[in-house]
């Protein structure tokens, strides 16, 4: 699979742009600000319906514009795809794959696999679990729809939970029937997901392990561990031993949404003992990983998106990273990059066909 156009219409500060990629190498260079990052998020947005940097649909729209567009050409097993996404103020955002508009967005997850690797996954380090929890659903979401309805579900169920909770807290009632109801469908999703967490992770770790290994040239030892509730006690006990502290907060304080990854370099937090290399290469290891899980998931090699990874590391983290993508396992790469000669010498080392675009 490989993304052979693209064309975008006020998308971010583009106003109009059509490109046309190698098979395997793309560059983008220039100064900040001129758009190659927004190029990226715009390939992003084709596999995953929704922007990398910015949630909010409506502020990807380029300013005094009333709608953006952008479309993709794929080369899919011989086979030709085009997905279209656009979105005008005030409406719904729509989505279409070869002319048919999609229902539901999550159908098209998985089916262009893609990774990311950005300065922004520093947020994966030093923000909350809420982060980290994306992470690990977005990994496993793009090779198991299961996982992803059971995570809608779930998330839909907490929230009507929580809302009864507010309820019996304003009218100063209880009625511990109708709280069961919401507690069995949230233990029943709730532990399939937890179940499936823990072998992702199971299968994960080695791989993540592997591949900082090679990044630090075995300098260093990391750890990547799972932190759950669910892993000492079922979901049913807890959900009752939280029950009276639930009602004073009036929302559920126990269960997978609380779940949480534990970085470690050595046996410390990678956040407050890492050097900024060490959390680049932890990272970048972290997201090399998920290509190669997806990858062996899906029968599907992902596209891969570098987005100025180069800065703030040394050459031989820099030559280790070049030597991981140079092989065969790689399919198609998107690079971005401030110094054009620094990436013109990268990508030269790696004697594959590629394609500059100087923004």
């Amino acid at each position: 699979m490989y993304l052979q156009k693209l064309s975008l219409v006020n998308f971010k500060n583009i106003e109009s742009q059509t490109f046309n990629f190698e098979k395997k190498i793309n560059c983008f260079v220039g100064n900040n600000g001129v758009g190659k990052t927004n190029v990226l998020d715009a390939i992003y947005y084709l596999s995953f319906t929704k922007s990398y940097f910015n949630p909010i649909a409506g502020q990807n729209i380029r300013h005094h514009q009333d709608f953006f567009m952008v479309e993709g050409e794929y080369l899919v097993k011989e086979r030709s795809e085009k997905i279209i996404c656009s979105l005008k103020r005030g409406q719904k955002k729509i989505l279409k794959r070869n002319g048919k508009v999609y229902d539901r967005f999550s159908d098209h997850i998985g089916q262009f696999p893609l990774v990311i690797i950005s300065p922004a996954d520093r947020d994966l380090i030093i923000e909350g679990s809420e982060t980290r929890r994306k992470f690990i659903d977005g990994v496993i979401s793009q090779q198991d729809k299961q996982y992803l309805s059971s995570l809608i579900a779930y998330n839909k169920v907490l929230s009507q939970r929580n809302a009864l909770l507010k309820f019996f807290a304003a009218n100063r009632t209880f009625d511990e029937l109708n709280l069961s109801i919401y507690n069995e469908q949230l233990v029943q999703l709730g532990e399939e997901i937890h179940r499936k967490r823990k072998i992702f992770l199971e299968a994960f770790t080695p791989i993540f392990n592997d591949k900082y290994q090679i990044i630090s040239n075995e300098k260093e030892t990391v750890n990547l561990s799972y932190k759950s509730q669910l892993n000492s006690i079922a979901f049913h006990e807890l959900l009752d031993a939280q029950l009276e502290k639930d009602r004073v907060l009036q929302y559920t304080s126990a269960g997978v949404h609380k779940d949480d990854l534990v970085f470690e370099i050595g046996t410390y937090p990678i956040k407050k003992f890492g050097s900024q290399g060490q959390q680049k290469s932890y990272l970048i290891a972290l997201k090399l990983a998920q290509f190669e899980f997806i990858k062996k998931q899906s029968k599907m090699t992902p596209i891969l998106l570098l987005d100025d990874i180069f800065d703030k590391l040394d050459e031989n983290r820099v030559t280790q990273i070049v030597n991981l993508v140079n092989n065969d396992e790689f399919g198609q790469i998107f690079i971005t990059d401030t110094h054009s000669e620094r990436t013109e010498n990268i990508v030269k080392q790696s004697n594959n066909p590629y394609q500059i675009f100087n923004l």
